[in-house]
């Protein structure tokens, strides 16, 4: 294919201390890595939003399953992709191959600033936010809060600076004990006593939800199911990829949206949709859980979250550096980021590159801004990608080796109408935040302007 035979090409080209090691990763690692990436503190916190914006249980839960089925039909195109281009970089690889270098450059500058790097520095901030409701001390200053934030962040870039053997084994211990704490919350509302079913069909009496209210929900919940993708950003660690990627995006998918269904089927059993709505509106998993056991039961959801989130930093500081490690070797950026440790294969400049830019984030505060518009931009970029399959499959020769996605053409058109929907509602509903998403993306244009021009001298 174009794209095997360009990368052969290209690592023919690179000295053999820059080129990547044989050391791979099996199937439960990568789930690990996917299921961490997704779950983040989203699925913790914005169902009292929705609680408040719409006040109808079973749309919620409706919103939730529709979320899902779109995070599973994007995982099974993204499995195809990944199978046909099983090379790391992921979005950034596919979007190379069919639209071009500059397409793919403004995808992974997104990924940079905005997808992983904001993302980063969120994610750290809501760590300590939560690590000190564990553990609380007093905080007047907030360096504690940065601290350990940083902390959080420089020890698992260091593990995972040193290979993957110490990163998947990080990863692995952080989702499965994160896993099986979101399982005992579950099994424990499910179960409790004091869970009232009643209150999944009861209505806010001043419910009036409107198209733009469940649009922009359905943006929230789409959201916090993004990170499917994580797997193809890592794919020549994993042990064979043609064949695993597929079934480690669909069925990490999967498991991750019946864990979310369950979780709002926690919430919406413990608490009425008028309390949910109620401030704080926030910590919805520890109301709940308040309601169904105690005040005291605060602190093991905070807890949750904390391992949740620190899943989530280390998933994102293992696959976003390999975006730019490929851009770097591909030279569309400076090629210091194309190397690789020569001992452990790993992408060590690209991953402090990262952790400096979500640091400096961290200490300034800004990522809040990042953020605000990141679902719009994120999700541009995904129709894209998921657009890549209709000429990656025209120019392609019929090849049984590779996977190939059910309901062809009618699934991928769907949801790439699907996301272009939600960016266009987004853009319709937040014109302002949009305009701030363009720019954004627009910044990079002097940069590829200039690596480009740089290597062509």
């Amino acid at each position: 294919m174009v794209g095997e035979s360009l990368d052969k090409r290209k690592a023919s080209e690179v000295p053999s201390s820059l080129q990547p090691k044989t050391q791979h990763i099996g199937w439960f690692t990568a789930s690990c890595l996917l299921v961490s990436n997704i779950i983040g503190g989203g699925i913790f916190t914005t169902t009292g939003l929705m609680a408040r914006d719409l006040g109808d249980p079973l749309l919620i839960l409706l919103l939730w399953a529709v979320g899902g089925a779109f995070a599973i039909g994007g995982a099974m195109v993204y499995g195809e992709l990944g199978s046909r281009l099983p090379h790391s970089g992921g979005d950034y690889v596919y979007l190379r191959e069919t639209y071009g270098s500059l397409v793919a450059f403004l995808s992974g500058w997104t990924s940079f600033t905005i997808g992983f790097g904001a993302a980063v520095a969120a994610s750290a901030i809501s760590f300590s936010a939560y690590a000190l409701r564990v553990i609380p001390v007093s905080d007047d200053g907030g360096w504690w809060a940065k601290g350990l934030s940083l902390g959080l962040l420089w020890v698992v870039t260091l593990i995972h600076s040193g290979g993957l053997t110490g990163g998947g084994r990080l990863q692995r211990l952080i989702t499965s004990i994160k896993v099986l704490a979101i399982g005992a919350l579950i099994l424990g509302g499910l179960s409790a006593s004091t869970a009232q079913w009643d209150l999944l069909s009861t209505r806010s009496s001043d419910a009036h939800p409107t198209p733009g209210s469940i649009a922009i929900a359905l943006v929230i919940v789409t959201y916090c199911y993004l990170g499917w993708n994580v797997a193809g950003f890592i794919a020549t660690e994993i042990e064979n990829p043609k064949r695993m990627l597929p079934r480690v995006m669909i069925g990490g998918t999967a498991f991750v949206a019946a864990i979310y269904i369950l979780l709002n089927v926690v919430y919406l059993s413990a608490l009425s949709i008028s309390a949910l709505a109620q401030e704080p509106i926030v910590p919805v998993a520890e109301k709940s859980s308040a309601a169904l056991w105690g005040p005291a039961s605060g602190r093991f959801v905070a807890a949750i979250l904390c391992l949740s989130i620190a899943g989530a930093v280390s998933a994102m500081t293992w696959a976003g550096p390999r975006v730019y490690w490929a851009m770097a070797h591909d030279g569309i950026i400076s090629s210091w980021l194309a190397h690789r440790d020569p001992h452990t294969g790993v992408p060590t400049r690209a991953i402090l590159c990262q952790t400096l830019w979500a640091s400096l984030l961290i200490l300034s505060g800004t990522f809040e801004q990042l953020l605000v518009y990141s679902g719009m931009i994120l999700a541009f970029f995904m129709a894209l990608t998921l657009s890549a399959i209709f000429p990656l499959r025209a120019r392609a020769t019929q090849d049984t080796t590779f996977y190939r996605i059910p309901f062809y053409p009618v699934l991928p058109a769907l949801l790439v109408i699907g996301a272009l929907t939600i960016v266009c509602t987004s853009f319709l509903q937040r014109p302002m935040q949009a305009l701030y998403g363009t720019i954004t993306v627009l910044a990079g244009l002097p940069l590829y302007l200039y690596w480009k021009r740089r290597d062509g001298k």
